[in-house]
């Protein structure tokens, strides 16, 4: 079992931009604090047999420079490796190029921050028809994931089942929460609000649909 409202609560979310020379672009910043070594954080979210695990199966190189292929997901190049304290690489998918950046520092003893930067280029119109949580949903999942490859009980979502779990009670629960909370992140970035609660309910729906009779 996931403890939604305590994994909800974990999470740190927020929404800036900042100029590159293409344009302005979106950056959606998530993070949480594990119970982990920053050497074995970085472990779980570099080593393609650790991956798997907690997130999607991956193949390619993991190399820098090299390239990767989440199934049935992103593909893109790492650009950057700084062990044990982070990664960059390009995140390609549905024909489009973005950025995440993860970055890991000590949080005490034996703890790790978890700090990922996702930074994309979409025009006023997408966000405000969708906003951040088109792609904040997500990667809240792949944070419950990373929660439960971490947790001293073995409990949490199995990845493989992941989808089922997102189908029950709990799950769309748990969807509905993050929405609310990437919905109050954008509010707090400058989005007015009914603009911002009406892109939060459709991507909430999209996630979890109600289901057939």
């Amino acid at each position: 079992m996931i403890d939604v409202t305590g994994q909800i609560s974990a999470v740190e979310r927020r929404i800036g931009d900042r100029t590159l020379p293409a344009g302005q672009a979106r950056v959606l910043t998530i993070a949480q604090t594990y119970d982990a070594a920053v050497a074995d954080v970085f472990d779980a979210c570099t080593n393609p047999e650790r991956i798997p695990r907690w997130f999607l199966p991956i193949s390619g190189d993991l190399s820098l420079g090299g390239r990767y292929q989440l199934e049935g997901n992103a593909a893109g190049t790492v650009e950057r490796c700084d062990p044990p304290h982070g990664f960059a690489a390009t995140w390609e998918f549905g024909g489009e190029v973005s950025w995440i950046e993860v970055r890991l520092r000590e949080a005490g003893p034996g703890r790790t921050r978890f700090e990922l930067e996702h930074v994309a280029y979409v025009d006023d119109q997408r966000w405000a028809e969708y906003g951040p949580g088109a792609v904040g949903i997500g990667w809240d999942l792949a944070l419950v994931g990373l929660a439960s490859h971490f947790a001293a009980d073995g409990t949490g979502v199995d990845p493989a089942a992941a989808a089922e779990w997102i189908a029950s009670d709990e799950g769309r629960r748990f969807v509905t929460e993050s929405s609310k909370s990437w919905t109050e992140a954008s509010i707090e970035a400058g989005t007015p609000a009914d603009e911002a609660q009406a892109a939060g309910e459709r991507v909430r729906s999209f996630y979890t649909p109600t289901p057939t009779p």
